[in-house]
């Protein structure tokens, strides 16, 4: 039997070369035409695409009041809200080949951003999808982190998102997520594939972009365009 790292391995490789419609197509071939699919308000922050592992968490609002400080004391205290209520564990099991998503409770707050996005793609993430929002987008798409997200944001997590599971299922854009479901994303938006049909749908996805690629490939003859990547 192959280990769960191995069998990661052979998913990702079945559904490297897919796109997004194509995925779309197999899911329907499995009679999955009504799941999978995120909302179109989950968007990428610029045209890329990935494929991954699904590694979930959940964050909730913070629903007490931010007490009256001094700039000093507020310091002291945002360090301790980092330590003690929004804090990141799931990011300590990051594992090649995850996609980190993050169920954020709809909350416009920036989660993540232009540095902790740096840890997970050290650790071998390969995309990240939240209903909440993202920060430092400039330089985010600078360092060329794929990201799909419903909101951009300004803010930090402070006063506004408290912690609450890592590892369980979760909802992200009208799509339910198990840990270990397929992801893929590119400019289409994003779909979630279950773990137990992951090698049928894959199957059948490959057949349609199989014969589109061929088709298209004619086309760009006939018309004399150049060959790129995706008819070669």
């Amino acid at each position: 039997m192959a280990t769960p790292k191995k069998e990661n391995k052979e998913i990702l490789e079945l559904f490297a070369p897919l796109r997004v419609a194509d995925v779309r197509d197999g899911m329907d071939w499995m009679m999955q035409h009504k799941s999978g699919s995120m909302s179109p308000e989950i968007r990428p922050l610029w045209r890329t695409c990935a494929v991954g592992i699904a590694r979930t968490c959940r964050y909730l609002a913070y629903s007490e009041e931010v007490p009256q400080m001094t700039p000093d004391e507020y310091t002291e205290w945002v360090g301790d809200y980092y330590g003690e209520i929004c804090t990141y564990p799931w990011m300590e099991d990051i594992e090649e080949g995850d996609f980190c998503v993050i169920d954020q409770s709809g909350i416009d707050a920036g989660l993540m951003g232009s540095n902790n996005t740096l840890d997970g793609l050290k650790k071998g993430v390969c995309g990240y999808v939240s209903n909440g929002g993202v920060r430092d987008t400039d330089e985010v798409i600078l360092q060329k982190i794929p990201f799909w997200s419903k909101l951009v944001s300004q803010s930090m997590v402070q006063g506004r998102l408290r912690y609450q599971a890592k590892d369980i299922k979760v909802k992200v854009g009208g799509v339910e997520v198990e840990p270990g479901d397929v992801v893929v994303a590119d400019g289409d938006g994003v779909i979630v594939v279950p773990r137990g049909i992951a090698r049928d749908v894959a199957k059948y996805a490959r057949r349609e972009y199989d014969a589109d690629k061929a088709s298209r490939h004619d086309k760009y003859q006939e018309l004399g365009m150049e060959l790129d990547d995706t008819v070669k």
